[in-house]
């Protein structure tokens, strides 16, 4: 709540880089929002993107494409004490992974461009003068000292600590006096009464009277650097925002944001706060239920149109048709579902559960779609390949071979990664050690002439394997058990009728003309 104060020299050394590559952005008088549906996601890259920012973002992206406007990426990185290095490279490559497209960014461009804060300090620097000029803002020269006993006192008292707005009353005679000594200072806000409720787009009507529960709030710091509030405004102002979605925390701060609109003369965007999200049992999210890193989702195989669904479904805003629950989505089509007096204003709760439902829904469409079909198969063969390669040179990647797991697999495995379990090795590896059998080459040509006319279903497999060992007087078990060798190399594991069902029966043909040494 306070700010530590350092020297004037300092803040004007900061405060003043960049002025030739921020100029374009320093008249606060002409300035004014456009028209067109604008969102913004603004996350602060002090660690990487997680479900509460991927959700926060991805409402702001589909309410844009649902009004065909634009969604900007912009990184608040004021606070520099916090940074992680790499953290905004990882957010973009995150934020394209879910399928988000940027309109305007680092890296990407746009009329309104830098899009990191810590290099637009000159259009802050120039807001400031023009709130100190219109009286709505004030240098505070109080000493870390002075701030650290209000603390205590108010926290003797029981109550939330907050300043007193002492340097409100300062003359302009002993404010020059100050700077003259070079006096530590930072710059702070006027709050004013403020009793008119603004239009929540989820909440509907909120009241909160700021000036009577916060002091005049830090708008500079001593080191030239905008507090968030203060370079929130400004940026959303100067990129034409026209809306914003965030999280319900900063519902409370609204009201500030609205006085420093007032104060510019600006009109504000239109807010909406998104409810807070967490577990099925009302619990806050943690990394060890479920709340991690975006990436983390990726390397376990999870598809972005899984995770969006997963986390959309969980906070309403869209026009569903009765029984589509169970049903996956692509960001286009949420997009054109998406209906802002549909979003839920109590918690989101999350069924971690059905993250696993979605991901076996978007293997199956992929599956469905030729194009995204071969992607697939291309992806498992990786797979595969990645997991086998070194040890077997015998892998069974033929395309209809890899299409025909898939469609098998397609309602029993929840990823991809899952099709390289061990108790799966027999899918992908092909047996090299003739098998030694009972079989006679006459023998083996007629169970071969079977095999080509069934269907090939478990069921009527197995009809079929007994019927043959009757018929030839062999002994089911040992046949059984020989067949098995033959088609998978494995000693245990699935049934046979189940593995040839699963191979299909071309593979597993291949695998028995290939393997199985008939009597001579």
């Amino acid at each position: 709540m306070f700010h530590l104060i350092k020297s004037r020299s300092s803040f004007h050394r900061q405060a003043l880089p960049l002025l030739t590559k921020c100029s374009r952005f320093c008249s606060t008088d002409s300035s004014k929002p456009e028209a067109a549906v604008r969102v913004r996601f603004a996350p602060s890259p002090t660690g990487f993107l997680h479900l509460g920012g991927l959700r926060t973002a991805l409402y702001n992206y589909l309410y844009a494409k649902s009004q065909n406007g634009q969604f900007i990426l912009r990184i608040e990185d004021t606070d520099q004490t916090r940074l992680v290095p790499g953290a905004t490279e990882q957010l973009i490559t995150d934020l394209k992974w879910s399928g988000i497209k940027i309109d305007e960014g680092p890296g990407i461009g746009g009329k309104h461009e830098p899009y990191l804060q810590s290099q637009r300090l000159s259009l802050y620097n120039n807001a400031m003068k023009k709130l100190l000029e219109n009286g709505t803002a004030y240098y505070c020269f109080c000493t870390e000292k002075r701030l650290e006993l209000l603390r205590k006192e108010a926290t003797r008292a029981r109550e939330v600590p907050k300043y007193d707005n002492k340097c409100r009353s300062l003359t302009p005679v002993q404010i020059a006096k100050n700077l003259g000594k070079n006096l530590p200072f930072c710059v702070r806000f006027k709050l004013s009464y403020h009793a008119d409720p603004f239009k929540d787009l989820v909440y509907g009507d909120i009241s909160y009277n700021v000036s009577e529960n916060e002091g005049d709030p830090v708008i500079i710091k001593s080191d030239g650097f905008p507090t968030y509030h203060f370079a929130n405004v400004v940026d959303d102002h100067f990129m034409g925002i026209s809306h914003v979605f965030r999280g319900v925390e900063w519902q409370i701060s609204t009201t500030k944001h609205i006085l420093l609109y007032k104060a510019f003369n600006w009109t504000p965007p239109q807010f909406g706060h998104l409810p807070l999200l967490v577990n099925s049992d009302g619990t806050k999210l943690s990394k060890r239920q479920g709340d991690i890193h975006i990436s983390q989702y990726r390397d376990r195989g999870i598809f972005p149109e899984a995770l969006a669904n997963f986390v959309m479904g969980a906070g309403g805003g869209f026009n569903r048709k009765p029984g589509d629950n169970n049903h996956i989505y692509t960001l286009s089509e949420l997009a054109e579902m998406f209906d802002v007096s549909r979003l839920n204003s109590h918690p989101s709760r999350l069924n971690h559960d059905l993250l696993n439902d979605f991901n076996r829904m978007e293997i199956q469409r992929r599956i469905d779609n030729k194009e995204a079909c071969e992607k697939l198969v291309k992806e498992v063969s990786e797979l595969v390949l990645s997991k086998y390669s070194q040890n077997y040179s015998n892998l069974d990647l033929d395309e209809s071979h890899v299409k025909n797991i898939l469609s098998w697999s397609s309602n029993r495995i929840c990823t991809l990664k899952d099709l390289v379990d061990a108790k799966l090795s027999f899918l992908w590896i092909r047996p090299t050690v003739a098998i030694l059998s009972d079989l006679t080459e006459e023998n083996l040509q007629d169970l071969l002439c079977e095999l080509e006319e069934s269907t090939f279903h478990k069921d009527d497999l197995n009809v079929l394997l007994k019927n043959y060992a009757e018929k030839n007087n062999f002994k089911f078990s040992k046949m059984m058990k020989t067949f098995r060798s033959a088609i998978s190399g494995l000693k245990e594991g699935p049934g046979v009728a189940e593995m040839m069902e699963i191979l299909g029966k071309q593979v597993s043909i291949n695998r028995l003309k290939e393997n199985l040494k008939t009597k001579t």
